[in-house]
């Protein structure tokens, strides 16, 4: 493992996202990940762990609480009243890191694929708990913290999950 670059360090027993430049921390961010634990396989609903990437940004330019959907904004904004609307929505807002796994067998390829898997780090209702495991797989974020991590992550950035 490289130490003298920037990675991001999901901790999934502590439910925080840690960003890192070589031994130092730049911040630190409650989050939410897979409500089933722990897990690679496609369908589990579970957060996959290991050594991966941000293999795409998405969504640099759009609002805060903009809504996505097949990682394309959809041209609405986040509101107590769409989410009424929509009770039953799977909500990803703000921005998107899409994630690649590095390890072969592990979260890449085959029926462990964390980018086939769609795993994504990205916003959520401001309602929604951080610190606990709520999400079908994907990492949730506080819009606010998102925007923040977003303008500081760049394409390649490794992401270890443990």
């Amino acid at each position: 493992m490289i130490f003298n670059e920037q990675r991001l360090l999901i901790t999934l027993n502590t439910q925080t996202l840690t960003l890192l430049d070589g031994g130092r921390v730049l911040a630190h961010y409650a989050v939410s990940t897979g409500r089933n634990g722990a897990g690679e396989q496609v369908g589990s609903g579970c957060t996959p762990r290991g050594i991966h990437r941000v293999r795409l940004r998405i969504g640099a330019d759009c609002p805060m609480g903009t809504v996505f959907q097949g990682r394309r904004p959809t041209g609405e904004i986040f509101s107590p009243a769409l989410a009424a609307a929509y009770p039953t929505r799977d909500w990803i807002l703000t921005r998107i890191l899409w994630l690649t796994g590095c390890e072969l067998g592990k979260n890449r390829g085959g029926a462990v694929d964390t980018l086939r898997r769609y795993i994504y780090i990205h916003g959520c209702p401001d309602s929604e708990p951080m610190g606990e495991p709520r999400s079908h797989g994907c990492i949730r974020m506080r819009n606010q913290d998102l925007m923040e991590l977003f303008k500081h992550t760049s394409l390649g950035t490794i992401v270890i999950i443990q």
